[in-house]
């Protein structure tokens, strides 16, 4: 690894019934499978205690995860208005996790992700979880919560940099 520090991101697929997640680790160039699930809520609980449940389990596979950064999938806008506003308050609780745990957060677009691990911003499902397999040969995931969590994560991995630099650019202006 040759001075490369090892980082452990987690990724996470926000949803209100079904949130995925994913934890990597990279040291710059390769990628390790650690870990995958899926945190659900109680259907038919109020919202309250749904989004409560989402952040709750959250919370713990970031504590047991070792992560130290965090990327989320930035949420796309469907045509009913309700089932949007709740996907936007699961992502409420995806973004929130991690924060309150002082983990860095990024947040990508479902086509850069996909771009990130397939090549294409379209890609397929069945694209998706094959490429993971291929760059995750140990990855074992049973939803495709799952895979697209290890798949945020992934991308993250290959953007991470170039957002570092962005932030540091940013702060170097800032104090001009």
């Amino acid at each position: 690894m040759r001075g490369q520090t090892l980082v452990r991101i987690i990724g996470i697929d926000p949803g209100l019934r079904r949130t995925g997640w994913g934890v990597i680790e990279t040291d710059g160039v390769r990628l390790s499978y650690i870990s995958s699930g899926l945190i659900t809520s109680t259907s038919g609980e109020d919202l309250a205690y749904r989004l409560r449940e989402l952040f709750e389990g959250l919370t713990s596979v970031i504590a047991v995860s070792g992560a130290s950064e965090a990327a989320v999938e930035e949420t796309f806008v469907n045509e009913n208005p309700r089932s949007t506003l709740k996907l936007g308050q699961a992502r409420g609780m995806a973004l929130l996790a991690p924060a309150m745990k002082g983990l860095r957060v990024a947040e990508y677009t479902p086509n850069l992700i996909k771009k990130s691990v397939v090549g294409a911003g379209h890609a397929e499902k069945q694209q998706i979880q094959a490429m993971i397999g291929f760059l995750l040969p140990k990855a074992r995931f049973e939803s495709a919560d799952e895979a697209d969590a290890l798949a945020i994560a992934i991308c993250h991995a290959n953007h991470r940099g170039a957002a570092a630099l962005a932030r540091r650019v940013l702060k170097e202006e800032a104090v001009r």
